[in-house]
């Protein structure tokens, strides 16, 4: 146990890279399921192989992110919630989590009870009702109670922007406005099978414009105003070194998260969080403060000590580096 500074450390973090050349992720996010409770055409990954990570197993992937230099979790799915290793439940991952990270997340479909001792939970979204039960099946209401009955003091909504609810993203913030403590977003990916959704990258400008005189208003989108006006046409430099993934078989990969889970157009990327980091990374107030305020990062806090005394990854990590 320790005191350590996350401001401090991604500010040695920046240099190291920039001065050393040794290059470590700060964000990870962790599917310890594929299995899920709903079959939504934008997803890929309900589709693929089931089997959750054991207990054991994702202690030895946190660790080794842990060494790696990751210090912010989220946990994902699938839909997390259902992960289970005997009586162990998502809890157990998440306690084991907080012992080895700055801040734990939970990314679920909101469709279970929202209460858990993770630090954020995200609910995703997409649109009001029609458009979102178009694409998840009849679950909108659900969500909205379960969102009305959690305690949870950090529950945030996670938009994801495509072709059919563009128009309606205003109105679902205002709705969400008082329901949620924050809104972030994100634009659809067209994996197989969804590209209909896509939303081209020409067409993104009046959305982000939109969401610009929102957050000037004064609701709640933790996005920065330079996140919102890079993804109008992806004028940004990624670093997607900064961010590692977890794969529910105990994989690791190092680098854009879609990595080893599909092919990879770049130009269509939508995803605001490498945005956000990258921003980041390259110094941006307004992007390091986003990310100050969205993860409730604070000058300094007690950590655990999960290093074993290395510095960065070791060679036999397991970890898929960029460019493996």
């Amino acid at each position: 146990m320790g005191l350590a500074s996350p401001y401090l450390d991604f500010v040695a973090r920046g240099l190291e890279a920039r001065l050393l050349g040794r290059r470590r992720p700060f964000l990870a996010g962790f599917k310890v399921t594929h299995r899920c409770n709903l079959r939504c055409r934008a997803c890929p990954f309900w589709r693929r192989p089931a089997d959750d990570i054991p207990y054991e197993a994702a202690l030895r992937a946190m660790d080794a992110l842990h060494r790696a230099g990751a210090r912010l979790l989220i946990l994902e799915g699938g839909e997390p919630f259902l992960w289970r290793d005997g009586r162990r439940t998502l809890e157990d991952l998440v306690r084991a989590a907080k012992a080895r990270f700055y801040r734990v997340g939970i990314a679920t479909n909101g469709t279970l009870p929202l209460e858990s001792e993770a630090d954020t939970l995200w609910v995703s979204l997409d649109g009001l009702e029609e458009s979102h039960d178009y694409n998840r099946g009849p679950v909108f209401r659900r969500i909205m109670e379960n969102l009305e009955r959690s305690s949870h003091q950090r529950l945030f909504a996670q938009l994801t922007i495509n072709r059919r609810n563009r128009d309606e993203i205003p109105d679902l913030v205002r709705f969400l406005a008082g329901k949620v403590r924050g809104i972030t977003f994100q634009f659809h990916y067209p994996y197989p099978e969804s590209e209909d959704l896509y939303l081209p990258l020409e067409e993104r400008g009046p959305v982000l414009d939109g969401l610009i005189r929102l957050k000037r208003e004064g609701f709640p989108i933790l996005d920065s105003y330079a996140t919102l006006e890079a993804l109008k046409d992806n004028s940004w430099r990624c670093h997607d070194w900064l961010i590692a993934n977890v794969e529910p078989t105990g994989q690791i990969n190092w680098g854009c998260y879609l990595k080893g889970r599909g092919p990879a157009d770049c130009r269509k990327c939508g995803f605001a969080a490498h945005v956000e980091l990258s921003l980041a990374y390259d110094w941006h107030p307004g992007a390091i403060a986003a990310g100050i305020r969205t993860f409730g990062l604070r000058p300094f806090q007690w950590v655990t000590d999960r290093t074993d005394g290395t510095n960065g990854a070791e060679e036999n990590d397991g970890i898929h580096r960029p460019g493996d």
